[in-house]
């Protein structure tokens, strides 16, 4: 198989230009990458010891996890040991090889995010895009309100009814939820289809696996443990109503092609095959969440391009759920219209961290931009104040990707299929991909 070979030019260079940015101008004696991503896990484990929500996955050596009990704060060695750490990694000397300078690079951003949350934690607080930046190496972009307002104008237009926007879209959506003893169902024929799709054109371990749980008072609506040897738990969250449509965006996002692939492609190539061990750990503040969650959203519209997402509902899904079909042309083009109002998440989480305004505002900007139901739009609340700036991975994140994958590979469908491969299997950060 090709294996996205003809990528690796492209992805070289970038990380040739890149990596004046390392400052690795002092070749010291002793240091090599194995050594210093090593430092890099154990250090990351520590921190997780103060932040429940910093390590995301973990399947490396055991007996690296602290098991000390948590104190207080954070002790100022931590600082100490992870500037001692970068400045180690800025005196490393520049590879001969490629693949290895992006993983030089990728190293370095994963310890400047972890510097930053660190910091966080300490009660630093950064600004909205400062924040961003350091975490997951991109500044988000500023879009105004009013090109919202232009969305929900044509919205207005292709919504059945008359008055509030928001209720009656709530109104005609209602139509289209999963009765819930009939959503394993539906999401088991989804994550299948999506399964299926996926492996026609990626060679997945045989033994890759996943389980699915539903489980509730959460603020996310779905969510992969990923826990190594190419095996996944999915939690799917039944607090609110859960649409058609996110059968096959949660069956794509948390499975196939997304965070289960994504995670296993990782360990598949770079943990068990090169041996680096600093892919055995995923933080989930950290640039790697970027094209994390960016090629999840990407996944889904590979997996089912153009039509065929519509097609498959409507064939399968709908009959499955017991829902009635004949409206699920219009729903889909409110969907696809409603998911250009997905920045605006953005919007109201910058104004809301900083402070310009409160959780009841940032509640109602919710409802009437993004069409949640006001208990949901709380609950959104609560993700912000959870995750805060992690909010841009989803739509920037696919943005980003999507534009990349377009450069690379065009129209040519396969081919996108190798460099989305690529992306998944290889140190890859933001900065290394954006054009923007």
């Amino acid at each position: 198989m090709m294996r996205a070979r003809y990528l690796l030019s492209r992805v070289g260079f970038l990380c040739l230009l890149l990596s004046t940015g390392l400052d690795c101008n002092t070749h010291q004696k002793g240091l090599d990458l194995d050594s210093l991503a090593e430092r890099y896990v154990r250090l990351s484990l520590d921190v997780g010891r103060y932040d429940p929500d910093f390590i995301d996955a973990y399947y490396g050596p055991e007996e690296w996890k602290p098991n000390t009990r948590l104190a207080d704060t954070l002790p100022s060695s931590l600082n100490q040991a992870l500037a001692a750490l970068i400045e180690d990694i800025n005196a490393c000397p520049i590879p001969n090889i490629t693949e290895e300078i992006a993983r030089l690079h990728m190293l370095q951003k994963q310890c400047l995010a972890m510097t930053a949350k660190v910091n966080m934690l300490q009660g630093r607080r950064y600004s909205f895009d400062e924040e961003a930046e350091l975490l997951y190496d991109i500044v988000p972009p500023h879009h105004p309100f009013s090109h919202f307002d232009e969305l929900l104008s044509d919205l207005d237009e292709l919504i059945p009814g008359k008055g509030d926007l928001a209720e009656r879209y709530r109104a005609f959506a209602s139509n289209f939820i999963i009765p819930v003893e009939k959503l394993d169902t539906v999401f088991q024929a989804a994550i299948n289809e999506a399964r299926s799709r996926t492996k026609e054109h990626f060679n997945l371990p045989p033994n890759e696996n996943f389980a699915i749980e539903y489980v509730r008072d959460k603020s996310w609506s779905g969510y992969n443990y990923y826990q190594g040897n190419s095996y996944s738990l999915i939690q799917i969250n039944t607090d609110f109503p859960i649409y058609i449509e996110r059968a096959i965006d949660l069956a794509c996002h948390e499975g196939y092609p997304g965070h289960h692939v994504y995670n296993t492609l990782l360990e598949q190539n770079l943990v068990k095959n090169k041996g680096w061990i600093e892919f055995s750990l995923y933080p989930l503040f950290s640039p790697q969440s970027f094209i994390a969650e960016g090629s999840a959203n990407y996944g889904i519209d590979l997996a089912f391009p153009g039509r065929q997402k519509l097609d498959f509902e409507r064939r399968t899904l709908y009959p499955l759920a017991g829902l009635d079909s004949t409206q699920a042309e219009r729903y889909s083009e409110i969907q696809d219209l409603r998911s250009k109002l997905n920045y605006a998440g953005n919007e109201i989480a910058r104004l809301y961290l900083q402070g310009a305004i409160g959780r009841e505002e940032a509640a109602e900007l919710l409802e009437k931009y993004l069409l949640y139901e006001p208990d949901r739009a709380l609950q959104r609340t609560r993700f912000i104040d959870q995750y805060r700036s992690y909010v841009i991975n989803y739509n920037l994140g696919q943005d980003i990707i999507a534009n990349f994958i377009r450069q690379e590979a065009g129209m040519d469908y396969e081919k996108r299929w190798q460099v989305f491969e690529f992306l998944l299997s290889n140190p890859v950060t933001a900065s290394m991909i954006s054009t923007y």
